[in-house]
């Protein structure tokens, strides 16, 4: 049994506050980019709540289940490249501090 969507929703802001502060206060690029994906997932669960409540108590709506299953694939897609870049910086400069970066220009 689902329980009230507002809950959801509540849970989906307390998500997205947790994923902003690693964007917006830490230099590390790992724990940036874990921010980047519990934001994604913060939407993912909008998407879920927001399709549950259009389509009704029984049921959620396959197109919000769809674009969620889109997003999480796109997300490890994203989440891989940005792995293999911080791989690559961390190889070059030693480090995987956002600020390094900048000695990496041409």
């Amino acid at each position: 049994m689902i329980s009230e969507p507002s809950w959801y929703v509540t849970c989906a802001a307390v998500l997205f506050a947790v994923g902003l502060y690693p964007i917006l206060a830490r230099r590390n690029m790992i724990q940036i980019i874990i921010g980047i994906e519990i934001l994604t997932s913060a939407a993912n669960l909008n998407f879920l709540v927001i399709g549950h409540m259009i389509r009704g108590k029984d049921a959620a709506d396959p197109l919000g289940q769809n674009v969620v299953m889109a997003s999480i694939l796109l997300g490890a897609c994203v989440a891989t490249v940005a792995l293999l870049l911080i791989i690559n910086s961390h190889k070059h400069s030693k480090s995987v501090d956002v600020r390094e970066l900048r000695r990496l220009r041409w």
